[in-house]
């Protein structure tokens, strides 16, 4: 076993008036958020990239040593077009859906549950033994519905079964949820991770919903890094949708963390999951890396 990473381990190199100073800045926070819940959506180039990985693994590990209950929620949808291809499979989309018929949803519980969850449950438990592995089915922990037959067993989320969560993280354990959900007959379903993500978000009464993509966040010239948003009421990002300042395919990004706000998690983050220790730079320091969106104006934290 690993043990878990210290703030002064993660500073190793840096002078002692820097890292004094790091340490300072980060106490409101962990004071503030002690206690807790964050849920994190993991996914993208963090997900694929071993170093990455690790960071996040390392992360998640931390806010826990530190009084937070981390929720970890991940898809998987290139994993499961490797394999679907080598398969000799081909990947339908619709609206951004993979449309799922028995074979793809096989497929989909085999890659999310036993290939992608178990590897972010074992880089976590390499550092300490804290993270179990669920599926949406376990314990009817996601309860689901047929979206549209014409997607095939893809789902939307009716209910979660918060008290699975509230036992495991009453024992200090991370939840590493892939996101298949099953209805009431036993049929499985493949189920978005975002809107899972909020769904939990949503029951668990969460401070924080964490999206890792492949942006920085909101920028106001997508080509200018330093237009970066870090902060957005609700009223802010539709008025910046309005006037086509957020569009493309930032716009489903942002209408998530609108609908997570909107189910009553305080606050909405999207970070560049390719920064390594991203999570950390955006929750324990005052300017943070990302965007964070809010019902209100208002400042950090």
């Amino acid at each position: 076993m690993v043990e878990e990473p210290s703030f002064g381990e993660a500073l190793v190199g840096v002078d002692p008036a820097t890292r004094a100073a790091v340490l300072v800045e980060a106490l409101p926070y962990i004071q503030e958020f002690a206690g807790r819940t964050v849920v994190i959506k993991f996914g993208g180039n963090a997900m694929v990239d071993e170093a990455l990985s690790h960071s996040f693994a390392a992360d998640i590990v931390l806010l826990r040593a530190i009084g937070i209950r981390p929720v970890v929620v991940h898809g998987g949808g290139p994993q499961i077009g490797r394999l679907l291809s080598r398969l000799g499979k081909e990947s339908e989309f619709r609206d951004g859906l993979r449309v799922t018929d028995a074979e793809t949803l096989d497929v989909a519980r085999m890659v999310l549950a036993g290939q992608v969850g178990r590897g972010i449950v074992g880089a976590i438990n390499q550092r300490e033994p804290v993270a179990v592995g669920l599926s949406g089915e376990d314990a009817g922990l996601i309860v689901a519905t047929q979206r549209d037959e014409s997607l095939g067993y893809v789902g939307d989320v009716v209910d979660v079964n918060r008290p699975i969560l509230d036992t495991l993280l009453a024992g200090s354990f991370i939840p590493v949820i892939s996101t298949i959900g099953a209805d009431g007959h036993g049929q499985a379903f493949n189920i978005n991770a975002d809107s899972a993500a909020i769904a939990i978000a949503a029951s668990l009464g969460a401070e924080k919903l964490v999206y890792l993509t492949d942006v920085p966040g909101v920028l106001t010239d997508v080509d200018d890094p330093a237009s970066l948003v870090s902060r957005l009421s609700a009223s802010r990002v539709r008025l910046l949708i309005d006037d086509g300042i957020i569009s493309g395919g930032m716009i489903p990004k942002v209408e998530a963390c609108l609908d997570a706000i909107s189910a009553g998690v305080g606050s909405a983050h999207i970070l560049d999951g390719r920064i390594p220790h991203v999570v950390l730079l955006e929750l324990l320091t005052d300017a943070g890396v990302g965007t964070m969106i809010t019902r209100l104006d208002e400042v950090r934290p």
